[in-house]
C-alpha cells in the first residue's frame, strides 16, 4: 500500500479501541506513513473527521471501529470529493466488512494487513427520498436535500440497507449495552421488538435501460434488504449473488405468506440461515425505487437512519402534521454508484466479492504472455508434437533448477568465529522482541514489518512496550548458532517467536533493524 499521509478515525467504544493504539501506530509508522489521529466524540463526528482528513489530502483514511464507523468514514470521504482511499481496522460488534474481505480481528494484525493491501475500486449504494404520498392523495416530490444535509447526513452504504424489522431491532439496541454484551445486546433488542413488528405494504420499481420505471413487485413484506455485498447478520448470505463491482444492487424481500411463513422467516434470520425462495423475492438493478409506509424504519450498514435527515424542513413539517405515519407512503430510491470509492483490500484476499478479480486477470495475462512468447520466436507457428515435448521437458528442468537454487538460498551459510562472537554479543546486549505478527511492505522492495513487544528498559520485570521492526536488504540476519540466513527465513516467523534486534528505536516504537537473530 503506497501511502505518505494517513488519518486514523477512531470510535473509542468506552476505551476498548484505544488499548492497542500505540501498537497500531508503530506499525503504520514502520510503513513510513505520517498518521494523524481523530477520536469520535459525538454522533456523526467520525464522518466529519473523515471529511476533513480527505480534504486535507490524506492518501488513506482509516476507520477504526465497527461497520457503523466504516459507513461514516465512507460518507465523509465520498462527500469530500477528494482522492482518498478508505482503510479499515475492525473494532465493532459484527465487523461484516472486515469478515467479508479477510481483515484480521486483532487491530495489530489488521494494521499489518492494511500495510500489505492494495486499493481497489468498489461500488457503493446511495439512498435518497423521491416522494411522499399522503392519505388524501397529495404527492410531494422531494427534489433533493440541501448541501448542508448532504455534508451532515449519511446517504451512502457499503454493505447493505435494510427496511423493516432489522432497523427496528437496531434502533432498540442500547449502545452502552452493545459495547458490553456485543451481539447479545442485539438479541435482547430482537426479543423485545420482533413481536411488535407487522408486515407492511411494498411497491418495488426498477429503472430500465431506457430510463423508464417498471413496477416489478407489489405485496406485503416483513423485511427488505438492499445488498451491495452478500453477508447479513454476521454469517448469513441474504444476497448471495452480489458483487462489489458489478454496478447493480441486489434486493431480497422477505414476504408475508401468513403467520407461520413469517415466523419461519424470522427464525431463519435469527438462526443465520438463508430464507427459502418460496417466501422470498429477489431483484437486481442499478436504480431501484421502494415505496413503504413512513413508519417503516431504515438502516444503513447496521445503523438506523432518521427519515427527517433526508427531507427539507418544509417536507418534514408536512410529514409531522400527519398523526398516523402508517398511512403516509415514502418512496426511497436506491442507486448503485459504480467504482465510486477506493478501499484497501488485503493482498491475501480471495476476491470472492469481486466479479472482476485483479489477481485472476494478472495471472491470466501472465499465462498468455508465456504462451505467446514461444510462438513469436517461431514465426507465430503452432508448435508441433516434438516442440511441445521439448518445451515440456525444458519447463520441468528449469523448475528443478529453480527449486534447487531456492533451497540453497534459504540454507544457512556456515558460521565462523567472527559471526559467532557477534551473535553472542547480540544475545547479551540486543533487544528482545516477542512477535505478534508480520507482513511484507510492498511499497518497499524486500522489506518486512514485524510487530511485537519488547521489555521496557529501566522498568520492573514484565513491563513491555509495543514496537514495529523494519527488516530490509540492509539488515543482516543470523540464526542463534551464528550462521547467516536469507530473508526467506522471515516467512517462517510465528506469533510468540522471539527475535534479538539491534537498531535504533524511534519515538513511535519503530526499530530499523541493522542486525537480527532469528
Amino acid at each position: 500500500m503506497h501511502c505518505k499521509k494517513a488519518a486514523l478515525v477512531i470510535n473509542p467504544r468506552t476505551g476498548q479501541n484505544l488499548a492497542k493504539i500505540t501498537d497500531v501506530l508503530a506499525v503504520l509508522a514502520a510503513a513510513g506513513w505520517k498518521t494523524e489521529i481523530g477520536i469520535k466524540e459525538y454522533g456523526g463526528h467520525s464522518m466529519l473527521l473523515a471529511n476533513e482528513a480527505a480534504k486535507g489530502n490524506s492518501d488513506l483514511v482509516i476507520a477504526y471501529g465497527g461497520d457503523g464507523t466504516v459507513n461514516q468514514v465512507l460518507n465523509g470521504v465520498v462527500n469530500a470529493k477528494q482522492h482518498s482511499v478508505v482503510g479499515v481496522i475492525p473494532g465493532g460488534t459484527a465487523n461484516l466488512w472486515a469478515g467479508d474481505t479477510g481483515i484480521p480481528k486483532d487491530p495489530v494484525e489488521a494494521a499489518l494487513a492494511l500495510v500489505d493491501s492494495e486499493p481497489r475500486k468498489v461500488d457503493i449504494g446511495r439512498v435518497t427520498v423521491q416522494e411522499l404520498t399522503f392519505p388524501d392523495g397529495r404527492r410531494v416530490s422531494v427534489k433533493g436535500v440541501s448541501k448542508r444535509l448532504l455534508k451532515k447526513e449519511r446517504h451512502h452504504f457499503l454493505l447493505m440497507a435494510g427496511l423493516g424489522m432489522d432497523a427496528a431491532v437496531m434502533k432498540g439496541v442500547s449502545k452502552p449495552l452493545k459495547y458490553q454484551l456485543g451481539p447479545l445486546a442485539v438479541g435482547l433488542s430482537a426479543a423485545k421488538e420482533l413481536p411488535e413488528q407487522r408486515p407492511f405494504p411494498v411497491e418495488i420499481v426498477t429503472t430500465g435501460e431506457r430510463g423508464k420505471d417498471e413496477l416489478v413487485w407489489t405485496g406485503e413484506a416483513s423485511q427488505i434488504i438492499v445488498g451491495n455485498t452478500r453477508r447479513y447478520a454476521i454469517v448469513l448470505e441474504m444476497t448471495p449473488n452480489a458483487y462489489i463491482d458489478d454496478g447493480v444492487l441486489d434486493v431480497c424481500v422477505i414476504t408475508n405468506g401468513g403467520a407461520l411463513s413469517t415466523m419461519q422467516q424470522l427464525s431463519s434470520l435469527l438462526l443465520h440461515r438463508k430464507p427459502d425462495n418460496v417466501s422470498s423475492e429477489f431483484f437486481r438493478g442499478a436504480h431501484i425505487g421502494i415505496r413503504v409506509p413512513a413508519s417503516v424504519p431504515l438502516e444503513l450498514d447496521g445503523s438506523t437512519i432518521n427519515l427527517k435527515d433526508y427531507l427539507s424542513k418544509a417536507d418534514y413539517a408536512a410529514l409531522q402534521e400527519e398523526s398516523d405515519l402508517e398511512h403516509v407512503k415514502v418512496t426511497y430510491r436506491f442507486d448503485s454508484l459504480p467504482e465510486a470509492v477506493e478501499i484497501a483490500i488485503p493482498r491475501t484476499y480471495s476476491g470472492k466479492l469481486f466479479e472482476h478479480d485483479n489477481n485472476a486477470e494478472k495471472e491470466h495475462s501472465h499465462k498468455v504472455d508465456e504462451v505467446e512468447e514461444p510462438a513469436k520466436r517461431t514465426g507465430e507457428q503452432e508448435p508441433n508434437e516434438q516442440t511441445e515435448l521439448q518445451e515440456h521437458t525444458t519447463h520441468h528442468v528449469t523448475q528443478a533448477l529453480h527449486s534447487d537454487r531456492l533451497q540453497k538460498e534459504t540454507l544457512t551459510e556456515p558460521a565462523n568465529r567472527e559471526t559467532v562472537q557477534l551473535v553472542d554479543v547480540l544475545l547479551d546486549k540486543g533487544r528482545k522482541v516477542q512477535v505478534v505478527g508480520k507482513a511484507p511492505n510492498p511499497a518497499e522492495t524486500h522489506t518486512y514489518i514485524v510487530a511485537g513487544h519488547t521489555p521496557k528498559r529501566s522498568s520492573r520485570a514484565g513491563d513491555t512496550t509495543p514496537v514495529a521492526v523494519v527488516i530490509n536488504q540492509k539488515t543482516r540476519l543470523f540464526n542463534r548458532e551464528g550462521a547467516h540466513v536469507s530473508q526467506d527465513a522471515l516467512t517462517q516467523l510465528q506469533q510468540g517467536d522471539v527475535l534479538i534486534v539491534e537498531g535504533k528505536k524511534s519515538k513511535r516504537g519503530v526499530i530499523a533493524a541493522t542486525r537480527l537473530i532469528l
